[in-house]
């Protein structure tokens, strides 16, 4: 295990049993959530990559302006 992870995992330890059961379930929901990030991220990708040469393709036949940040 990371050293930095022991480390932590020692100091929750030290903690009241209620705060180490606060600290074990927001780990727990914040794996679950990047695993759900990674997955709709893996997902995306292939609309991703045609909205990206679709604005390319914009671009290259002169359908895009500079943006003015003035106007916004």
């Amino acid at each position: 295990m990371n050293s930095i992870i022991e480390k932590a995992f020692n100091e929750i330890k030290k903690l009241p049993e209620e705060q180490q059961k606060a600290y074990a379930e927001w780990i727990l929901e914040e794996i679950k959530a990047e695993k759900e990030w990674d997955k709709l991220f893996e997902k995306s990708q292939d609309i991703l990559s045609k909205m990206a040469e679709k604005a390319l393709k914009e671009h290259s036949e002169g359908k895009t302006s500079d943006l003015n940040l003035d106007k916004l």
